[in-house]
């Protein structure tokens, strides 16, 4: 009869033997990519902030003083919102070429340089909003020609140049709202073909011949309708609380008419040549009145006589002046 100890152990007792005598335990055996954040040392992704595998990198609320180091070619949405940047230098976002999406709400951000945004010619979403920025310098997007999605929104922006925004094909989504913005400077809107979404409300507007661009826009782009209720005029005083979208073409046929890029050509063209023509013609009216009276001049001078020689001087040749007292002629006269 065989001893029970010696008997073949039951299947349960052997997975349990080799769990415990194995030298790592197999539960803390984790493949790597089950953590959606890369680490802290990988180089695609930016120090201090987290990243997904899908090229997000989540740099959001760390209190940043300065836009990250380390960004790459792999990194497609970056998140900075909520933090402390109050700047952007210039090649700010160098090396994130493949950048797509940019969201900077809520930094504190005063000044934007020109060149800030060099380099990222693929962004289509950049968002500036909550921010303090008052003045934008021309040529600031210029580089973003693939830009659909801009939101300027909660700044205080009381002037937007068209040099700022320059020329963006593909934009299609503007937000202006809660600004400091009267009208919106003649061009603006026009170097933006493709915009349709155009949000304004939360603005000072005066009605006014300025507004004339915008109120034509809105026309064409009727905005939804709760948004026409909150786009009033605040000036003046007799328009105030109309509706921009209320003004028909009529209402601004005392302001005057923008000349036609036909009648602006003719302008540059005739401008500088008949300040030419003026110059040349004074030229030579002035040559012509020259010599005539140089002419005249010289027939006078032909019809005068000639000059009398001057008597000489008896003073000089020794010769006493009959008329002079003191002379022996005069003395002997007198005799």
């Amino acid at each position: 009869m065989q001893s029970p100890f010696f008997s073949r152990p039951p299947p349960l007792l052997l997975l349990v033997l080799l769990v415990l005598l194995s030298p790592w335990p197999v539960w803390a055996q984790a493949p790597a990519t089950t953590f959606p954040s890369g680490p802290r040392g990988d180089p695609d992704c930016p120090e201090a902030c987290a990243c997904a595998p899908g090229g997000q990198a989540n740099c959001s609320a760390l209190a940043l003083p300065a836009v990250p180091a380390g960004l790459s070619r792999r990194v497609s949405a970056l998140l900075l919102d909520h933090n402390c940047l109050s700047a952007l230098p210039p090649g700010a976002f160098a090396g994130a070429d493949a950048l797509l999406r940019l969201d900077l709400r809520e930094n504190g951000l005063r000044s934007v340089h020109m060149r800030a945004f060099w380099g990222l010619g693929a962004l289509q979403q950049l968002d500036l909003s909550a921010n303090q920025l008052e003045v934008l310098a021309p040529g600031t997007f210029a580089p973003l020609r693939a830009l659909r999605t801009l939101s300027l929104a909660g700044n205080r922006l009381a002037r937007l140049e068209p040099a700022a925004l320059s020329a963006l094909p593909l934009l299609r989504a503007l937000n202006l709202q809660d600004n400091a913005l009267t009208a919106l400077t003649p061009g603006l809107l026009a170097g933006l073909p493709a915009l349709d979404s155009l949000r304004l409300r939360g603005n000072r507007w005066a009605c006014s011949c300025a507004l004339r661009p915008l109120c034509t826009w809105l026309r064409r782009h009727p905005p939804p309708a709760a948004e026409a209720e909150t786009l009033l005029c605040t000036s003046p005083r007799r328009l105030r609380l109309s509706r921009l979208t209320a003004f028909p073409d009529a209402a601004f046929s005392h302001c005057a008419q923008p000349l036609a890029p036909r009648d602006l050509a003719v302008v540059y063209v005739l401008g500088p040549a008949s300040f030419l023509a003026s110059l040349a013609a004074c030229l030579v009216l002035g040559s012509v009145i020259t010599a005539c009276r140089a002419r005249r001049r010289r027939r006078t001078a032909a019809r005068r006589p000639p000059r009398r020689p001057p008597d000489p001087d008896p003073d000089l040749d020794g010769s006493a002046s009959p008329a002079d007292p003191a002379s022996p002629a005069a003395a002997a006269a007198q005799t």
